[in-house]
């Protein structure tokens, strides 16, 4: 584990000295994880594409910035999730008018959590990104990334009762979808 943890330095470094090869490298290593965040927030990939070649124009731009306190790749992935949110901004995809009466599905009762265990990565995935976008969004922050109500509302210039009211319909929405898989 330490060799792994020195051979990371030293490839931070590198790339820090602007190494060309050890940027190669570095891409190679993280774009596939990377990439699994941007297809998060993004439905297309093309989109997703882009998302992660101006992720890895940011690392490499700022990867000056990296003290070495903390997990690189968090510090990685962090750089990716603003970058995929500053797409989704900009493409004024994520706050589209979304009528909550649009979706306004009735709650499911007795959600059976282990119907979520007998589904793959993959299957879970596939449901997170038929949300539409505002939710799954909120989604990925709160469920996957990890961020709080209140971080949501900062980073989406949202009311933070705006981001609990769409993750519920994304929890709402995901159930009912998986709940139809066994009726």
């Amino acid at each position: 584990m330490d060799n792994k943890i020195s051979e990371q330095r030293q490839l931070i470094e590198a790339c820090k000295r602007n190494d060309t090869e050890a940027k190669k490298k570095l891409y190679e290593l993280y774009a596939p994880v990377m990439f699994g965040i941007c297809v998060r927030y993004v439905k297309e990939k093309e989109s997703a594409k882009d998302i992660l070649q101006e992720g890895f124009i940011k690392i490499f731009t700022k990867i000056d910035d990296y003290s070495g306190a903390g997990s690189f790749e968090a510090w990685m992935k962090k750089i990716f999730v603003t970058t995929a949110l500053e797409h989704l901004r900009s493409a004024k995809v994520w706050r589209s008018n979304i009528s909550m009466e649009d979706y306004n599905e009735t709650i499911v009762d007795n959600f059976d959590v282990s119907m979520v265990s007998q589904l793959s990565a993959d299957e879970i995935l596939k449901y997170i990104n038929e949300l539409p976008t505002g939710f799954r969004t909120v989604f990925n922050l709160y469920a996957i990334e990890g961020y709080s109500h209140a971080e949501i509302a900062r980073m989406l210039k949202i009311k933070e009762a705006s981001s609990r009211s769409q993750l519920a319909r994304a929890r709402q929405l995901l159930q009912n979808k998986i709940q139809k898989l066994y009726l």
